[in-house]
This record gives C-alpha cells, sequence and structure tokens, in this order.
C-alpha cells in the first residue's frame, strides 16, 4: 500500500504561482511512477502531467509551458510547480502512484490517489 498526502493548494490571483506538494508513504516510493491529475466542477479528471523514477516527465497539453514536476526519492516526494496561473486552472488537484512502466496520462493506470487539494484561481 502507499499513501499520497497532497498539500499546496489555495487561491490565487491570475499571473500567480502554486507549488503543490505530495508526500508519499508505504512501499518504495523510488520504484513508481507519479501523475498529477486535475478535475474541475462538471468536467472529467485530466492529466496533468507525471514522472518517472528515472525523473522523466511528460505533460499534458495544459501544463506544457507553464508547469514543472519533479521529485525527490529520497524525501518521498513529488512536486508541480505551476506558473501563469489562470482561472481556467481551478480545480482540485491529484496526486497518484502507478507501476514504473509508460507515460501515465490515463487515470486508471493509476493504482493509488491522494486526497486532492483544491486550487482557486482569481481573474
Amino acid at each position: 500500500q502507499v499513501q499520497l498526502v497532497e498539500s499546496g493548494g489555495g487561491l490565487v490571483q491570475a499571473g500567480g504561482s502554486l507549488r503543490l506538494s505530495c508526500v508519499a508513504s508505504g512501499r518504495t516510493f523510488s520504484s513508481y511512477a507519479m501523475g498529477w491529475f486535475r478535475q474541475a466542477p462538471g468536467k472529467e479528471r485530466e492529466f496533468v502531467g507525471s514522472i518517472r523514477w528515472t525523473s522523466s516527465t511528460y505533460y499534458g497539453g495544459s501544463a506544457k509551458g507553464r508547469f514543472t514536476i519533479s521529485r525527490d526519492n529520497a524525501k518521498n516526494t513529488v512536486w508541480l510547480q505551476m506558473n501563469s496561473l489562470e482561472p481556467e486552472d481551478t480545480a482540485v488537484y491529484y496526486c497518484a502512484a502507478k507501476d514504473p512502466v509508460g507515460v501515465g496520462a490515463l487515470a486508471h493506470e493509476y493504482d493509488y490517489w491522494g486526497q486532492g487539494t483544491q486550487v482557486t484561481v482569481s481573474s
């Protein structure tokens, strides 16, 4: 079992930045690929990006050029740095863990999920 706890969400003005954290406990963190997803009210869960154990990263279309994912295996932590935030980025953001194979762009690939953290961007 892997437990994931996100933090760092909040209210920010358009153009601002936030850094989300996800701390993992349980089985060996370094062996997992980690993903970030978001879900806005009335919308499907959307792939934000993922990072493999090698620290190779992949991003969804909405995140490219604005968001950066990083991880520190010694700290069992993955981060999502979000810059140039827009009101359209308002959502609950989730981190998730999966086996190390593949990019991990689909939610059903992930075995473990955090509880989510709310990000609200005001115009």
